[in-house]
């Protein structure tokens, strides 16, 4: 992709405007609880006030797939916007002040009544491994009037995320802006999420694969599940088979990206640490986005995706936090 200079905004993300709550706890923890380690899974009200008056002490940052992204792309440089849903409360105020403290453009009014502001809970085990019990609130309010059409028009790439796609509302909001987007000459790009998002969507993700999105993150267990196969190669080329630019990430493996007849199998970059894998996903596509939204190499694209990954891996929370324009400068020489 050549950088267009033309546009407002490189990126504009939609997605689920969180506000997480981390914890670290040992494994007995979620044992107790009842909790698939590793999982993530969509609460209730009542269930997250009972599983936050019984975990440990614990740290409220910002979160959201695609907002930790666009946080991402702020940091390496980009100019990034979001669109996602708050209510006028605690949470809200903190969500709004921290996305734009970051350098992000949001403007989406907040919910007046109604369910509260989003939160997820997450559990941090001695491992680094996560897991996510989320109450999405006020997220699923998003509503196709949320959409600025001038807003996405201006911007070079539309950004949003799979875990939007279960409420009707927000589904209609992503698929006006895609259409916008479209129409405008722009392109459209999405991720999987998460592996319950493939099987309850799989058809729908499918269905707009090419029609309407042109680029697809993807861990290699979703693009497996997508699929239905046991075999991350097979799973990497059929996803290249239906849109035009596909990456498969693959954790301590690196990943994967494929354009046409373009292959590229890009190894990690080392974590100084590992404290906390939350968010590793999401800042590799800011990572790749801000590389690819200015025209760099695909390959180079990746690295940039797996230097972000490692820093926000490094601490807890998954926005960055220390300087990724440094980073990448440094590796790139």
């Amino acid at each position: 992709m050549t950088a267009d200079q033309s546009a407002a905004f490189d990126v504009l993300a939609i997605g689920n405007a969180i506000v997480d709550v981390i914890a670290r706890q040992e494994d007995d923890f979620l044992r107790q609880a009842g909790i698939p380690k590793g999982s993530m899974r969509l609460i209730s009200a009542e269930e997250a006030e009972a599983l936050y008056a019984r975990m440990g002490p614990g740290r409220e940052i910002s979160g959201g797939s695609a907002a930790n992204t666009t946080a991402g792309l702020a940091a390496l440089g980009s100019r990034a916007a979001f669109i996602g849903r708050v209510s006028d409360d605690q949470l809200g105020h903190v969500f709004a002040h921290d996305i734009r403290a970051a350098g992000v453009d949001y403007r989406t009014p907040p919910a007046n009544g109604g369910r509260p502001t989003g939160q997820c809970l997450i559990i941090v085990t001695p491992d680094a491994q996560r897991t996510m019990n989320t109450y999405l609130g006020s997220c699923q309010e998003l509503d196709e009037a949320d959409i600025d059409e001038a807003r996405v028009r201006a911007a070079s790439l539309t950004y949003f995320e799979g875990y939007l796609w279960d409420p009707p509302a927000p589904m209609r909001a992503i698929r006006k802006a895609a259409a916008i987007a479209r129409a405008a000459g722009r392109r459209v790009a999405m991720t999987l999420s998460d592996v319950f998002c493939v099987e309850g969507h799989r058809a729908d993700f499918l269905e707009m694969f090419g029609s309407m999105v042109d680029i697809v993150f993807a861990n290699e267990n979703e693009a497996k599940a997508l699929f239905q196969t046991d075999d991350v190669a097979v799973a990497a080329e059929a996803l290249a088979a239906r849109v035009p630019l596909a990456i498969v990430t693959r954790s301590e493996k690196g990943a994967i990206v494929l354009n046409g007849a373009e292959r590229h199998e890009v190894p990690i970059v080392p974590a100084a640490r590992v404290l906390d894998t939350t968010g590793a996903g999401d800042l590799f596509a800011a990572g790749f986005l801000a590389g690819y939204t200015r025209g760099r190499p695909l390959r180079d694209c990746a690295v940039m995706g797996t230097i972000a990954a490692a820093e926000v891996i490094e601490h807890y929370g998954a926005r960055p936090e220390d300087d990724l324009k440094a980073r990448v400068a440094r590796h790139f020489g």
